[in-house]
Order: C-alpha cells, then structure tokens, then sequence
C-alpha cells in the first residue's frame, strides 16, 4: 500500500513505520498519490502562535479571548482536554478550566504568522482558497510533473516546514473534493495527515451523523431531525425532489453531499459575502447613549472595511445578545447599496429603535451583507433625506484628512460616548 513517512518524506510501500527513520508518523492509502484536493487547518492557531512566542506558556492551559465577559476565540488543546470550546462564554470556559491563563487576541501576530504560512502555500500552488487566518483549500491538481512529487508529499513537506521553521503545526485532509478534504482534517487533530479515498466515499459517509456537513449548525439540524435525518444513510433515503421541495435549494446540496459528491472548484478569489463587526462588553448595558455609541463605532469598522475592498452591501443586519443569551437579530433592504458609515448608522441606529428596550445586553453586532462592487453604486442621493449628500460628502474629506494625518486626526462626538 502507497505509504509515506511525514517526519522524513520517504514514500515506501508498506509497514507501519519508516524503514528510514524508523518515525510512526506515517500516512498510509491506497489513493495517496491519486488525490489532489486538501483542506489544511492549523491546530490552535491563536494560542499556538502565544505559546510559540512565550515559552513559559508550554503546557499550560491557554485561552484566547475578550475578558470574562466575553467569548472564546480558540483555546490549546490542554484547555480543549477539560471541555473549553471555541464561541464558548468565557465564565462558562473559567468554570471548566479555572487555572488557565486568558490572553486577549493579538491580531497583528496572528496575521503575521498566517502570511508566512500563505507564502509556503504559494510555492506548491496557486489554486489556494483561504478560508480564515488558519485554514485553506488547496487544489494542487496537475503539480506532481512541476515539483516532481505527488500532492501527498507536498502537503506533508508543508506542515514539516510550519513546524521547523514556523514552530505551528496544522492538520491536513486529502480527498477528491472540498466538502471530503474539509472533513478528512478533522479526523486526527492535532497534527494529522488523513485520507479519504473515491472508492471508500460511500462507506465512509454512511453511517456519520449529518452534522459532519460544513454550516449544518443547530437549527438546521433541528430541521433535519423533524424528518428523521440524522445520518448520512438517512438523507440515502430521500429523492432529490423531496428533498429540495422540503428544504429548498439546501435540499439539492444536501443530496449530492450525501453521496460524497460535491462540484465546487478551489476558488482563489472567493467572493466576500459580508461584512461586519461585533463586541461583548464587560458588563450588561441597556444605556442607550453607550449603546448608540457601539452602533457608530461598529458602522465606521464596516464601513473602512467595505471602503477598503471596494465594497458595497445591500443589506445591513443588526445582532443583540440578552443577559440569559437569547439573541435578537434585525435586517432592512436597503433601496441603494450602503458604504457610508453614515448610512450604515443610521440604519442599524432606526433597526435597535424596534427593539431597543428589550435589553440590558450582553452583545451588539452591525453587519452588512449581499455585497456588490462600490463603483456600481449611483451617488445620486436619497429623496427622502436631502442632508444625506452632503453627510456622504463630508465623511469622504474625514476619510482624505485621516488618510493623511491618522485615524484619530477627526472624530464625531458620538464616538466618544
């Protein structure tokens, strides 16, 4: 059977060790050398990067997050063995893991470390879809005559090189698609190398719980256990026809994925599908002047965001968290799409005024969503709000004079609040 030794690259034919340097770390598949489609995630990201960087930290559990009223970002895998989870309330994360050391994120050491590790996927291929600062899709689909080896090899020879010269680890998952490759990642955390193969597909899925499917969260599978689809085996059962008439055009994709089937290609340039910003505060606040002044400072975030890429969202989304965490969520179609941190505002500003005695809160969130090129967007102005141009005009001289002198050279008074 193809094997491969991840320690050392030797390719040998069967055993479970390397004959040359004798490692287990070894990869071994019929399909091996055939398959091209990799999902790779690195292993803790953020606490991996804090721990590479503070040796002191080693062996502790470590955890990631905004302060004890916030949320986890990620946590190692010794704070993970005691059952803290990533989005987990961080007073429900202490409860489980009191001794553990809480760091707030470093995003500029994280990014640092992500373009390091962008730049050694580039030298393998250029079909690379990221899908976050640790994980990407990787197509490397007619490389083997380029590098003189097949993807398996290169794919290990990369996460050997995190490890060396990054001191990061990630865990890769090779199979013919995207949907397989996704899942074949996270079957071995932390630092595994797994296979799924054409041939097993069908064997493999079947009796795995649907939730396996990549954004089947909670309320979709409420839906799905209505029906009685729990398993892979259980959506076998099902036509395509029922299936999208119940579940609309998920259903269709629900019933390619059920037989391993999955068309999308590795996509370098993925379009971005929204934009948004979101903070947990300290403690609970149903003050609408501190909230007002949340609102503004999330539009401006989306707003640099969006001005940043080009972009322009049609729809803007308002979230709000309550003390006992339920959550609220309001949405408005917009009749242009919105760029402007003033037209962000105060559509996200009239969306809170529906509900905003509905508080104290815990989390207030601005988004905005299905985006479009900015440069399609007519600045012919609203009818309905005459003051609305020269708003525009004049947060375009903010947005030179910042450029200029720094973010903080103009501010409105409603930020400081």
């Amino acid at each position: 059977m193809p094997s491969l030794c991840r320690e050392c690259l030797t390719q040998f034919d069967t055993g479970r060790r390397c004959p040359s340097c004798g490692s287990p770390r070894t990869v071994h598949h019929p399909e091996l050398y055939d398959l091209s489609i990799a999902h790779m995630d690195c292993d803790a990201f953020y606490a991996s990067v804090e721990k590479r960087d503070d040796p002191s930290l080693e062996g502790k559990p470590v955890i990631i997050g905004g302060g004890r009223r916030g949320v986890v970002s990620t946590a190692c895998y010794v704070a993970r063995i005691r059952g803290v989870r990533s989005a987990m309330p961080m007073f429900q994360a202490l409860k489980l893991c009191p001794d553990a050391v809480i760091i707030k994120p470093r995003m500029d050491a994280y990014a640092e470390a992500s373009r390091a590790i962008r730049a050694m996927m580039e030298e393998i291929t250029p079909a690379i879809e990221p899908l976050s600062l640790d994980e990407a899709f990787l197509d490397l689909t007619g490389t083997t005559r380029l590098h003189g080896a097949p993807p398996a090899v290169m794919l290990a020879r990369l996460t050997k090189r995190m490890k060396d010269e990054l001191g990061l680890t990630g865990s890769i998952g090779l199979s013919h698609n995207k949907f397989l490759a996704k899942v074949a990642s996270d079957l071995e955390k932390p630092r595994g190398f797994s296979v799924i193969g054409a041939a097993e597909t069908a064997d493999f899925l079947r009796e795995k719980p649907v939730r396996l499917i990549w954004g089947i969260g909670p309320a979709a599978q409420v839906s799905l256990d209505k029906v009685g689809i729990r398993t892979f085996a259980d959506l076998l059962r099902w036509e395509q026809t029922d299936l999208v008439a119940r579940f609309g055009s998920m259903g269709a994709r629900l019933y390619d994925l059920a037989r391993g089937r999955d068309h999308r290609r590795v996509s370098r340039n993925a379009p971005m599908k929204s934009i948004s910003n979101e903070t947990t505060f300290h403690e609970d606040t149903g003050s609408i002047d501190i909230l007002d002044g949340h609102i503004w400072r999330m539009a401006e975030k989306v707003s640099d965001r969006a001005k940043a890429k080009g972009l322009a969202g049609r729809v803007v989304t308002l979230k709000l968290k309550r003390r006992d965490h339920s959550s609220l969520s309001r949405r408005v179609s917009l009749r242009e799409p919105a760029q402007l941190a003033d037209t962000i505002y105060r559509t996200a500003r009239g969306l809170f005024d529906q509900v905003g005695d509905e508080g104290p809160y815990r989390l207030l969130g601005c988004g905005i969503s299905d985006l479009c090129d900015a440069d399609t967007v007519q600045a012919a102005g609203d009818l309905l709000d005459p003051g609305a141009r020269k708003r525009g005009e004049a947060e375009r001289a903010t947005d030179a004079i910042r450029e200029k002198f720094g973010h903080d050279a103009i501010l409105k008074g409603r930020a400081l609040r």
